[in-house]
């Protein structure tokens, strides 16, 4: 009997009742924190991927205008055909591997939990994220498959899987590729007209007719009024809480915005701005032509429609008629219209809320942000050649045995 007149085999009893063990909840936010790492990891692999296809395109004007101007340089011998298509082709594997295999995989791994009646942990979330996986493999070859089947009238194409490496994965890619192109066209042109205002507000305008020391003057009192409501110092008002704390946030970013635009210096004010905005419309102006001209030629001129693999390799003509420039002209349209796209593509209301944010971001959005950019790296290519921005042909002349595969029952397919 103790003191307070309980046993102490109660007290005993009490004790023993199981308590959360905090090194379990320990270990899961060890375990989280490894599989958003990982996850992380692929993530920034795919945009590098992303950025390396977007580079390769400039990258390939660029060597095609230095082989003609320096034909027999020995210290450019390197700089050949097979090198540039064997980056074209490395470019290719890894956009499929990581639109196929990498992201779903971070996905999968970031939402997994493992199977029940498994052990928990990163073995179980992986055994589950591989099940997903190869599920989701025989689903999306199910249906290339069954598309392939309706748009092939030979039935042979309904009993064989045999060119799976051969034509379906490159026709599945090729899918992927249209419809990136089809959102291309869709974000460019909403991105055109979006470029000037996203670089006005990052940019500072003039100060034509106006006081920046009065506005100032009046945002700084206007503070002051909404910082003594908020400690209520002045007579009660109809304003909630949070209206006026939204209010005040509001005056704040102005008043940094107008701080900004006093320290800039007035060549930043008077000059930078005025340039950037005629080079925007220079820029704008010349592939709205660009593209009008390709479109006129594409209607008028049947031979003026991209024909696969003919024409020049790389170092034996030169991509436009203006040379050098031309090409410099060239990629910089290029640069242009993919920054216009990915402006375009976070302007479109579907796609507004994939914006990523400063530290409130998830890791869902971020593999979903990385997939967009990917799809639209991997189209660039394809709409620039259309537009007639890009006449390069990078392969070389079309051989018998690829244009038509026979398959271990007859059949032959041509992609």
């Amino acid at each position: 009997m103790t003191e307070d007149g309980s046993t102490g085999r109660g007290v005993g009893a009490g004790a023993a009742l199981p308590q959360p063990s905090a090194g379990v909840h320990d270990e899961q936010e060890d375990e989280d924190a490894i599989v958003n790492r990982i996850s992380l990891f692929l993530c920034t692999f795919t945009l590098a991927v992303s950025a390396g296809a977007v580079l390769l395109l400039p990258f390939s004007i660029i060597s095609n205008e230095i082989l003609l101007s320096f034909p027999h340089n020995y210290y450019i011998q390197w700089l050949n055909g097979s090198l540039i298509h064997g980056l074209w082709n490395l470019a290719s594997l890894f956009s499929n591997l990581c639109l196929f295999v990498l992201m779903p995989f971070a996905f999968f791994f970031l939402e997994s939990e493992g199977f029940a009646g498994l052990k928990k942990g990163l073995r179980a979330r992986i055994l589950e994220t591989l099940v997903m996986l190869l599920l989701l493999a025989l689903l999306v070859l199910g249906m290339v498959w069954v598309a392939s089947a309706l748009l092939d009238k030979d039935a042979a194409s309904r009993e064989s899987l045999y060119d799976l490496w051969e034509f379906y994965l490159p026709y599945l890619y090729s899918c992927v590729s249209l419809m990136g192109c089809l959102l291309l066209l869709l974000c460019t042109p909403v991105g055109l007209s979006r470029m000037f205002a996203v670089m006005g507000q990052l940019l500072v305008k003039p100060a034509i007719l106006e006081d920046l020391d009065e506005q100032m003057y009046i945002v700084a009192l206007e503070e002051e009024a909404l910082q003594r409501r908020l400690a209520g110092l002045s007579s009660p008002v109809d304003y909630s809480v949070v209206e006026l704390e939204q209010e005040l946030e509001n005056v704040k970013i102005f008043k940094k915005k107008l701080e900004r635009r006093k320290k800039a210096s007035a060549w930043e004010r008077n000059l930078v701005y005025p340039a950037v905005m005629v080079l925007l419309l220079i820029e704008t102006s010349i592939s709205v032509l660009l593209v009008a001209c390709n479109i006129l030629c594409l209607l008028v001129d049947e031979t003026a429609m991209p024909k696969g693999t003919r024409g020049p390799g790389i170092g034996n003509a030169s991509l436009s008629a203006f040379g050098f420039v031309g090409a410099a002209l060239e990629i910089i349209l290029i640069f242009y219209l993919m920054v216009s796209s990915v402006v375009g593509f976070y302007s479109l209301r579907f796609f507004g809320d994939f914006i990523p944010k400063k530290d409130d971001t998830t890791m869902t959005k971020i593999i979903g942000n990385c997939v967009s950019l990917l799809v639209l790296s991997s189209a660039l290519p394809v709409m620039s050649r259309t537009l007639g921005l890009h006449k390069l042909h990078l392969s070389r002349a079309p051989r018998e045995s690829d244009t038509a595969k026979p398959s271990a029952n007859g059949h032959q397919k041509a992609l």
